[in-house]
């Protein structure tokens, strides 16, 4: 395939920039690491009982001084937090100063946890020598009340009450501000903050640059304490024992403010102690107390404070440079030459990115959603023995804490930058999520999508045992193992992109995926059966019970989707030890042990009567169902039709002929293997039959299943919807499953929006909208899938329409249907908006884009969290031409760069 347009972007100054870090230039030392939610976060939690959200809520935050990390609006730290840049915002009539996003808590909200702010993210480059974000401000007190009590007052039923809703945008009464950062060098980091008032008449906002300390001594004792303190009029000296000097030079400040990042003990436990504390520029601003800030000008934590007034539709700007303290330049000589220069630099490096892409709402979408990956990149800090034992200068936790959340996890200790769902309703890892995350990071930065993947699978992040960190909500729990699906793609975007396959990448982390999958098979398949269960895996509201929980009259649930990750997971690491097989012949008896454990899942989920009593595959229906194994009860499938039974598909691999002549050790194995056990050839492929192509497929669905389970998936009164797959058929909205089990009912119904039951948690509604991360692993499916059948295979798509396509051509059909979610329609309207006419036809809104958790299944209204970029971002790959992100048709026998070590 051709490669130019990847030379292209190496060749960019972002791309040198990027290439030069290998050799130690350290660009991704600084960088947009600040999480926006601190507060409310298990790391934060010391009660006995779990409840993170009430043990620090929003009111304390402001007042509290953080363990684990900080927060702030627009933040910028170095990659351990030890100082961090943000920016604080008083509209002088709000009853806080605005120095972090607010939102509800898991039981506040009608759907659980939610933001209630209008962020978006709107430029980025990988090493972040440029960043851009806008926030909206509203001129009229903020609606914290209102925002509580209405969202209250709604059930599950109803739509979530936002910040647009509340009318505090109306007449264009707020401040768009605008953050940028530009790098002079890696330690050398301009912000700029802009303030435009889209207000009809003057307004006063002030702008607060704040600079602090992460809060390192009230935990243990240090050497030394970090200090901050004046010099002259507008120049902030940084002192830190474990950071070079720094100076925080901002132009033109009315005043600098210092207190320290301490806990106000005085307002929230009522003691009577001197000192500056955390909220010092809050109390000092609001509310007048001058006292509250330092009046020797140091402290732990700075402000330089601006009170611009800002005329109707104009715009004033605040200018602040933070480096090295033996700088001598005057600090604002080439500040906007700079950020002129760092601009054109990310013009210049998305333009060899989107070489390939010629619609420019296309190449808008794919910008915005790569630069919302590079924001929510965060500093994620968490030793849990530390967190269980307590600290030596606080009081010891309580003893509950011992034998409560994560206390088996005691090893995991991790101080890292590390990809977030999103930066506030998801500000920490998940396994899963992390993968997706790494794939579409591969695009533009493989180096960090690669140090992703291994950061996870390193021992003091998987578990002795085996388990990957689900998230730090439970890391017990467990998500879908697609780490290795991950690695291969990270593996061949980035051989595409440098002509070298990065083969010790691969080996590093397959030796450690080989001790997940055998936690698998140790934990997870309850009967030694090869059928697997595994709990929830993301799926939250699937089914008529939580998978997590003890099930009604014990018993457990036999997984189809559990089973098929699995079977999914086996084919991955066979082609991962088939690549490294190149090189070393040793790992052709991996490939085989992986190829059988393959074959012999297909065999459970497809076999009948014995000790399984009923399979996974239902013929009548034919689809895949979960199965109840109750003890003294007949086995009983769970007849919901759901992405449960879509899975299944997800477990595709090809395999080229070639392969005789490359790996002829692995060759004999499988023919003799294949024909020791016909039978289970025969459930898998035409194992015998290659297509014109010299292609074999190894697939769950052998054609049969292929075309039952299709016809289900591509007809539009089931789970085809005009923007994507539905996580549930809407053949269940006139028909509800239900499932007796004794004197207790329990039932399943479409609901394409917002969800109707807390089963799993507020924030789980997952009963039929469209899920991005399953559509895009069915797209890649497709693509395999025709890679075997090629064109003579057509289906109807969608089903009952007449249209018969190839299954490239379905998956080309998924991809333009999940693209409309994002893109314009003719009338200039993006779908994920829904009825909020102002966000598509105001020109202050219609280009800044949010990328949702989910979305509505029957209108493609955008729903959860408004900017979890992290797997919705996996729309990059989707806008991005096929040739340069392909992994379908790659397999080590036939490529000549396989085996190569980069």
């Amino acid at each position: 395939m051709p490669n130019a347009p990847h030379a292209q972007v190496r060749d960019t100054q972002e791309g040198r920039r990027l290439a030069s870090i290998a050799s130690g230039a350290a660009w991704r030392r600084w960088g947009p690491y600040l999480s926006e939610r601190q507060w409310g976060t298990v790391r934060e939690d010391y009660s006995a009982d779990g409840s993170a959200w009430e043990y620090f809520p929003h009111d304390h935050a402001r007042s509290r001084a953080y363990r684990w990390g900080e927060d702030g609006i627009g933040g910028f730290a170095d990659d351990q937090l030890r100082i961090c840049m943000s920016v604080a915002l008083w509209n002088g009539c709000d009853p806080i100063l605005k120095e972090r996003l607010f939102g509800l808590t898991n039981a506040e909200g009608n759907h659980g946890e939610d933001v209630k702010e209008l962020t978006y993210y709107l430029d980025g480059l990988p090493t972040h020598a440029y960043m851009k974000m806008l926030y909206k401000y509203p001129q009229a007190p903020f609606p914290y009340a209102d925002l509580v009590a209405t969202n209250a007052a709604r059930g599950l039923r109803d739509r979530e009450y936002e910040l647009i809703d509340t009318g505090v945008f109306d007449d264009n009464k707020y401040f768009d501000v605008e953050i940028e950062y530009a790098k002079v060098a890696p330690d050398d980091i301009l912000l700029r903050i802009t303030a435009h008032n889209r207000g009809a008449a003057a307004s006063r906002l002030h702008v607060l640059p704040q600079i602090c300390a992460r809060n390192i001594w009230s935990w243990t004792a240090v050497l030394a304490k970090p200090r901050l303190e004046a010099k002259g009029d507008d120049n902030i000296l940084i002192d830190h024992p474990d950071q070079p000097p720094m100076a925080m030079a901002c132009e033109g400040a009315a005043a600098l403010l210092f207190c320290d990042n301490d806990t106000n003990t005085n307002r929230l436990y009522g003691t009577d102690v001197q000192g500056w504390f955390k909220d010092g520029f809050n109390d000092a601003l609001v509310d007048g107390k001058t006292s509250a800030v330092n009046p020797d000008r140091c402290g732990t934590k700075a402000a330089a404070h601006y009170a611009l007034d800002i005329p109707a539709g104009g715009s004033v700007s605040v200018r602040v440079r933070l480096r090295p303290q033996d700088a001598s330049a005057p600090p604002f000589l080439d500040f906007d030459s700079t950020f002129a220069a760092r601009r054109a630099e990310a013009d210049e490096f998305y333009a060899a990115l989107q070489s390939g892409i010629a619609d420019e709402d296309q190449r808008l979408v794919q910008r915005q959603a790569l630069a919302g990956m590079l924001w929510s990149k965060q500093f994620y800090g968490y030793d849990v023995r530390r967190w269980l034992q307590g600290d030596p200068l606080q009081p010891a936790p309580a003893p509950e804490r011992a034998s409560g959340r994560n206390a088996n996890w005691s090893h995991l200790v991790l101080g890292d930058i590390m990809s977030m769902p999103d930066t506030w309703e998801y500000p920490w890892f998940a396994a899963w999520d992390l993968a997706f995350h790494c794939v579409t990071f591969a695009l533009i930065d493989p180096a960090f999508a690669k140090a992703q993947l291994v950061l996870v699978t390193q021992a003091r992040s998987q578990n002795p045992n085996g388990q990957l960190p689900a998230y730090e909500w439970n890391f017990s729990d467990v998500n879908p193992p697609i780490q290795a699906w991950a690695a291969l793609q990270i593996y061949e975007i980035d051989r595409k992109r440098s002509g070298v396959g990065d083969t010790l990448f691969l080996e590093r982390v397959f030796h450690k995926l080989m001790l997940n999958f055998t936690w698998w098979v140790n934990r997870e398949d309850s009967e030694g059966r090869n059928i697997f269960q595994g709990g929830f895996l993301g799926l939250d509201n699937i089914a008529p019970f939580d998978r997590s929980a003890p099930l009604p009259d014990g018993g457990h649930i036999d997984q189809s989707d559990a089973t098929a990750w699995v079977a999914a997971f086996a084919l991955d690491m066979m082609r991962i030890a088939l690549e490294l097989s190149i090189e070393n012949h040793v790992y052709e008896d991996l490939a085989t042990k992986y190829f059988e454990h393959f074959l012999y899942i297909a065999e459970a989920v497809h076999a009948k009567g014995g000790a399984t009593q009923t399979g996974l595959w239902d013929e009548q229906d034919s689809f895949y169902y979960d199965v109840l194994q109750t003890p003294g009860h007949a086995s009983e499938q769970l007849r919901v039709r759901s992405l449960v039974g879509l899975i299944p598909l997800l477990a595709v691999e090809v395999l080229h002929q070639d392969f005789a002549r490359t790996l002829p050790h692995f060759a004999a194995r499988l023919n003799w293997f294949m024909a020791q056990r016909p039978d289970l050839a025969r459930l898998v492929s035409n194992w015998r039959e290659p297509n014109e192509l010299d292609y074999q497929l190894l697939s769950l669905m052998r054609r049969h299943r292929l075309n039952c389970v299709l016809s289900r998936m591509l007809d539009e009164t089931e789970f085809l919807s005009d923007f994507g797959i539905r996580s549930l058929s809407k053949y269940h909205e006139q028909h509800p499953c239900v499932f007796v089990l004794g004197d207790r009912s329990f039932t399943v119904a479409y609901t394409p929006g917002e969800g109707d039951t807390r089963l799993f948690g507020g924030n789980s509604n997952w009963r039929g909208p469209i899920w991005m991360p399953i559509n895009y692993l069915i797209v890649e499916a497709l693509h395999k899938l025709h890679k075997f059948y090629g064109d003579a295979y057509r289906i109807e798509c969608p089903t009952g329409s007449g249209v018969f396509l190839s299954l490239e051509g379905v998956a080309e059909e998924l991809t333009r249907r999940l693209q409309r979610l994002f893109l314009k329609d003719p009338s200039g309207r993006r779908v994920y908006l829904g009825e909020s006419s102002r966000e598509w036809e105001d020109v202050n809104f219609r280009d800044r884009l949010q990328f949702h958790e989910y979305f509505h299944g029957d209108t493609g209204r955008g729903l959860g969290a408004s900017h979890q970029t992290g797997w919705t971002g996996l729309i990059a790959l989707l806008l991005h031409p096929r040739d340069e992100t392909d992994s379908a048709h790659v397999t080590p026998a036939d490529t000549t760069n396989a085996g190569a070590k980069g």
